[in-house]
């Protein structure tokens, strides 16, 4: 295969497939923000390292048009959309080489030119799209979902029999005879983590703005829906936090149960962890992405201390328990690629581990801020009051800081706060 690459959408879909993208509202609306012009080619985005992917505006909207064009909505479009998550990050470009059949899966949905030339046989693509000596046509976004949405159909009836949601996505990963294996459980599990965080696609359509990324303050209803923390953490974060021992004791103490764990509330009802669930959020986030470039899970703390006290939905303008807002969130997320949790409005930062991945992340950017290791007190005076706006020479946070560091480092008061691990 030769090496390809596109520079706009115009260069790997069909004139009708790009009428069709700037007919979906989401999409026109973010490539109008983002200062596209009907009638001109359009960019395809650029991650921190130069490869190009789908916002998930795009994908959705490639998934809806395939979906409904081809299937006669027969597919979930959220499998698909949690499948490219997956497989590729929505990167069309991306190929991967197994070591054992040297074959290389191609494309966002990850596919082996045979897979698509056995779909063919079968009737899928026959006329549409022509596989056969044109591996290549792969990398094209429109027909590598096609192709992608016809295996998992294919898969939902496998051996005549209608099958269940998790046989076809275990299937997906490794095959029909793997579809109950111990080695397409993981798969499985990161599947359903990544659905729990899909934006709701009745509420979507118009998707997040590249370029002007805001959002309302969290809703009522968003707030008030529930005050258990399995609404706001997926499966995987939930068995994360029961696994961790005093964690578990301290909700076995007060009655909870899996499933139904109560956020601890104020005298007023305002939800909020306790420090042992802070301490466990953040290090279970800094040991799953993180392990060699974020800071202590104390630092982390003492931050949510000042910035929210912890409580759940955060305080004033700022919301969550690091205090993250929305515009920065999304900015970490589409531009320096910091995508193990979707983004898509405010509610979204009121989950604690959503909340505390992206305060990780921008501690992270700030500890090499323009290039430079920064000092533990210019990282804390920038993540409270943004990087243009710290004083050199004073730093009225920092005793504050210091003090909330306390609750968390037995002992360790005196030794310097924030390292990189």
């Amino acid at each position: 295969m030769s090496i390809i690459s596109f520079k706009y959408w115009d260069e790997c879909v069909d004139p009708m497939d790009m009428e069709a993208m700037w007919g979906d509202s989401g999409v026109r609306s973010e490539w109008l923000d983002a200062g596209e012009t009907i009638g001109q080619k359009v960019h395809l985005s650029r991650d921190p390292d130069g490869l190009a992917y789908l916002t998930q505006t795009e994908m959705k909207a490639v998934v809806d048009i395939i979906v409904r064009r081809h299937f006669d909505l027969q597919i979930d479009p959220d499998m698909i959309c949690c499948i490219a998550e997956l497989e590729s990050d929505r990167r069309p470009l991306i190929t991967r080489c197994d070591k054992k059949t040297k074959e290389t899966t191609i494309g966002i949905m990850q596919l082996l030119p045979r897979t698509a030339e056995w779909l063919i046989s079968g009737g899928y693509g026959a006329g549409i799209y022509d596989v056969a000596g044109n591996p290549d046509i792969l990398y094209r976004p429109f027909v590598n979902v096609y192709f992608g949405a016809a295996y998992l159909k294919c898969l939902s009836s496998f051996d005549r029999q209608d099958r269940s949601e998790e046989f076809v996505v275990r299937s997906y990963k490794g095959g029909t005879k793997k579809a109950t294996h111990k080695s397409t459980l993981p798969y499985w599990k990161r599947y359903l983590a990544v659905k729990e965080t899909l934006p709701s696609r009745k509420h979507s359509d118009d998707g997040p703005s590249k370029n002007n990324a805001t959002s309302p303050p969290p809703t009522d209803s968003a707030v008030a829906s529930s005050m258990f923390w399995d609404t706001r953490a997926s499966p995987e974060d939930m068995e994360a936090m029961w696994s961790r021992p005093e964690v578990a004791k301290e909700w076995n103490k007060t009655g909870e149960k899996r499933g139904q764990v109560r956020f601890s509330k104020d005298k007023k009802r305002k939800p909020y962890l306790s420090r042992i669930e802070l301490k466990a959020v953040a290090d279970i986030i800094l040991s799953k992405y993180f392990s060699t470039r974020g800071a202590k899970p104390s630092v982390l703390c003492a931050l949510a201390e000042i910035v929210s006290m912890r409580f759940v939905n955060g305080v004033t303008d700022r919301p969550g328990i690091m205090g993250i807002d929305y515009r920065t969130a999304f900015w970490l997320y589409a531009e320096l690629g910091y995508r193990a949790y979707r983004v898509d409005s405010n509610d979204d930062l009121v989950r604690p581990f959503v909340s505390m991945y992206f305060g990780a992340s921008y501690l992270a950017w700030l500890f090499v801020y323009e290039g430079r290791e920064r000092t533990p007190q210019f990282v804390v005076q920038a993540y409270l009051a943004g990087p243009k706006n710290v004083n050199q020479e004073t730093c009225p946070v920092w005793l504050k800081f210091e003090q909330a560091l306390g609750y968390y480092e037995d002992g360790k008061k005196d030794q310097p706060a924030c390292t990189i691990l």
